[in-house]
């Protein structure tokens, strides 16, 4: 059984077959404009797709899951208000370790994200819209430049590829803006929001790419189609990369409401210490909480969690969950934009009392530290980074409480040698 996350491969696996119509965005050929069309057919434009996007209850794929439609209502009204035309921005930066969904659908199914740029664009009078891809990252741009080069001169905007810095605070949407003016991508204080002032101070709309490939079907198909699958509350399917302690590792199309249980039985899990849901501005759950949860929001909601970016982590029973925290921990700490107090000097001191937490902590003193500063973090930076770092710490403590307890009783790790599990990237320099 494999304990070390595999994501960057990418590997793409059917979902459970207990909804019908799933896959959706993972059904796709070779990824050429004529096996598109065959499969989806043209690009419809609806007379108002807004109020599509709203019946359909399309939520965002990125992270915070806020309702597509209100979005896009406010870039509208802004630019009726202002007389000036929105920009519509693709989010493919992708900064979370455990996520590989963004990549491997623009890699797979480039021309259903494109095909939602464009009826985004065209339903809120925008003339152009830009897709933003990781630096470095040369098989997912080469892909998305391979799809806009066959629709050269067959879509009514203009679509823009642009390269972002492949740092975890990038994707924060203020950050993306920030940098597609011309500035750092770190994020800056709101409001205003991009809806209000974004690319070129024009109203903007900033969706992740699976968001906006779930537009174009939409635009396609309908709403009532879209709902075909998933729950009243929690519509339609969505992306889930799967690592860690599963024998079958990879990025899944699943029904919004299945058993996480029966999500981590057909990646094949076997015994865990916890599994951390929504990436690492994510929960973390014990084994028990986490079979008896369900994706939506009221499920995962009782315990604190949220699908987030659609990251499932299993950690194996014989890891160290509690150093994998601190780990986590600390990386984040170094994602910071060097910006704001929070950040500079909070989360690098939670980090060190974790560090010092998983050595033993004998005393309680580290623990005490880290149970006064975190709340203190908490909603005191200009982006989430902040709040992000304090939920999964807390979440990490609380799910863990029993290995917290043995590393104070043995004055030491437990789980001497551990190999570690989850992914911690080198650090970018800050942009």
């Amino acid at each position: 059984m494999s304990t070390q996350p595999n994501v960057h491969d990418a590997t793409v696996r059917p979902g459970p077959t207990r909804s019908p119509g799933v896959p959706r965005l993972a059904d796709w050929a070779d990824g050429s404009l004529a096996a598109h069309l065959e499969r989806w057919g043209p690009l419809e434009h609806p007379s108002d797709l807004v109020a599509a996007v709203e019946q359909a209850g399309l939520r965002g794929r990125g992270g915070a899951g806020f309702p597509t439609a209100v979005k896009m209502a406010a870039v509208a009204a802004t630019a009726g208000r202002r007389r000036r035309r929105p920009v519509v921005v693709a989010n493919g930066s992708e900064g979370e370790p455990l996520s590989a969904k963004d990549r491997t659908l623009l890699r797979r199914n480039p021309h259903l994200v494109l095909d939602g740029m464009v009826a985004a664009a065209v339903a809120l009078g925008a003339d152009e819209a830009v897709v933003c891809l990781p630096e470095g990252d040369a098989t997912t741009r080469a892909a998305v430049e391979a799809a806009r080069a066959e629709r050269s001169g067959k879509d009514p905007v203009a679509l823009v590829l642009e390269a972002v810095p492949h740092r975890y605070v990038t994707g924060e949407e203020s950050a993306l803006v920030h940098w597609l003016n011309g500035g750092p991508a770190a994020p800056t204080l709101t409001p205003p929001r991009p809806a209000e002032r974004g690319v070129g101070r024009r109203p903007t709309l900033v969706d992740n790419v699976e968001t906006l490939a779930n537009v174009a079907l939409i635009a396609r198909f309908g709403p009532a189609w879209w709902r075909r699958v998933g729950t009243a509350e929690d519509p339609g399917t969505t992306l889930v990369t799967v690592t860690g302690a599963v024998e079958r590792p990879g990025v899944r199309e699943v029904a919004l409401g299945m058993s996480l249980g029966d999500l981590l039985e057909h990646a094949g899990a076997g015994p865990s210490a916890g599994v951390l849901v929504g990436g690492y501005f994510g929960t973390c759950l014990s084994p028990f909480h986490a079979s008896g949860a369900h994706l939506t929001r009221q499920s995962l909601g009782a315990h604190g969690a949220s699908i987030g970016c659609g990251a499932v982590a299993v950690l194996p029973a014989d890891c160290c969950p509690l150093a994998e925290v601190a780990r986590v921990a600390a990386w984040l700490a170094g994602q910071s934009a060097g910006q704001c107090g929070a950040c500079v000097h909070g989360l690098p001191a939670l980090a060190g009392a974790l560090a010092a937490m998983t050595a033993g902590d004998p005393t309680g003193r580290a623990a005490r530290s880290v149970e006064r500063w975190t709340p203190m973090v908490k909603g005191r930076g200009a982006c989430k980074l902040p709040d992000g770092t304090a939920h999964l710490i807390e979440s990490g403590l609380a799910a863990f409480a029993d290995h917290v307890a043995e590393h104070q009783r043995l004055g030491a790790c437990p789980f001497p040698g551990a190999a570690p599990v989850l992914p911690v990237p080198t650090m970018a320099a800050r942009p």
